[in-house]
């Protein structure tokens, strides 16, 4: 399978993750289209280490990584329509969504190791996987962290003409209205300047 390319935009792994679907132009590109991709998504977003994507590649079918990439899918389509209520509500009754959540947390059999850096010693979280479901206990821990530690009014979608990308707004004004600047922004400039020649 061709790879689509993942963006890293959203300045929270969870918000990637919603973006692992996206839609420039109305044409959707799947980033999660098997579970070597999504194997490869996680890598990339620096959510499972090497020896953890080395275990999974050894030791998970392709069948059973390609069913977990299948509920990721079906994991992200469901977090948008929840994140986008939310948003809007942070204070609702959310009991159904977070049942959910720690269904997928339970799947995970982690451990912490203690390992040396440049500045000292610090603690890491390991994944020890041993089935390819725990995969989505990985996203689910970010989903959570996203609902309990972030500000959901800083949570948003690009305001760009069919951009559906999600970005966390972590400018000094929050005033951020482009997944990119240099992408949607500057789109948007272009076609705002078009517009008032139009006019004049």
């Amino acid at each position: 399978m061709s790879e689509v390319e993942a963006l890293f935009l959203g300045g929270h792994p969870a918000l990637d993750f919603l973006n692992t679907k996206y839609g420039p132009e109305g044409q959707v590109r799947e980033v999660i289209g098997d579970g070597e991709s999504f194997l490869r998504w996680l890598a990339r977003a620096e959510l499972l280490d090497s020896r953890a994507i080395a275990q999974a590649t050894r030791e998970l079918s392709d069948r059973s990584l390609d069913v977990a990439a299948a509920e990721a899918r079906k994991l992200r389509d469901w977090a948008v329509e929840w994140i986008t209520r939310w948003r809007t509500r942070p204070k609702g009754d959310y009991g159904v969504e977070l049942r959910r959540l720690n269904g997928l947390l339970e799947r995970a059999h982690s451990y912490r190791e203690a390992i040396a850096t440049k500045d000292g010693v610090r603690v890491v979280a390991r994944e020890h996987l041993l089935a390819a479901d725990e995969l989505l206990a990985v996203v689910g821990l970010q989903l959570a962290e996203l609902v309990a530690d972030e500000d959901p009014q800083l949570i948003k979608r690009c305001a760009g003409a069919d951009c559906t990308l999600w970005f966390l707004d972590r400018t000094k004004a929050h005033r951020r209205l482009f997944c990119s600047t240099a992408a949607c922004g500057n789109r948007a400039k272009v076609a705002a300047f078009r517009e008032r020649q139009r006019q004049s």
